[in-house]
């Protein structure tokens, strides 16, 4: 297979914020082409987490995502602290937002939003035999009401288009067809 790396010649910083860096490269193609001006939007690692409770529930939250301008049902994500482990990261949010901990857990699956512009990487993880162990524990940014339905019910609500990040659809369309 021949190599596809694109060659960076320069890099720019458009602005630099906790939560949104983006910069302008400069990149020359495999074939010799150049671009001048490739964006690229630097974001955190997240992760997100299909909790399952003793009783075999599934815990939800729900929350207002102000660019949408919607309130939608949703998986516990968050994105990772400084040197912070993916698991780990999975396991604190779920604490955190919902005061739900323990279980077995394992990564389901790593997804990109959009490779081609975003550098950052969501990993899903699923959590089974959680159990109600504390206060939800919020930033200072977030409200958000916890849920918990059958199985089906959220199959219901997935079925329906009743959550829309994408990056939530696919663990939980794994999760349901059994891979």
């Amino acid at each position: 297979m021949k190599d596809m790396t694109w060659k960076t010649l320069s890099s720019e910083y458009l602005i630099k914020r906790p939560w949104l860096t983006a910069r302008r490269d400069k990149v020359q193609l495999p074939d010799g082409r150049i671009l001048d001006e490739y964006y690229v939007l630097e974001y955190p690692t997240r992760v997100n987490v299909i909790a399952i409770t003793k009783e075999g529930d599934m815990v939800l939250v729900r929350q207002y995502r102000h660019a949408l301008g919607r309130t939608n049902f949703e998986l516990v994500a968050g994105v990772l602290e400084k040197g912070e482990a993916p698991l780990v990261a999975a396991q604190r949010e779920l604490l955190e937002e919902t005061g739900y901990s323990g279980g077995e857990w394992k990564e389901l699956m790593q997804l990109s939003a959009n490779s081609s512009t975003m550098t950052n990487l969501t990993h899903c993880f699923l959590a089974e035999g959680v159990e109600k162990t504390a206060l939800q524990n919020l930033d200072a940014s977030e409200d958000l009401e916890v849920y918990v339905f059958s199985q089906e019910e959220v199959k219901q609500k997935l079925q329906q288009g009743d959550f829309v990040q994408a990056l939530m659809v696919a663990p939980l369309w794994k999760y349901f067809s059994g891979i």
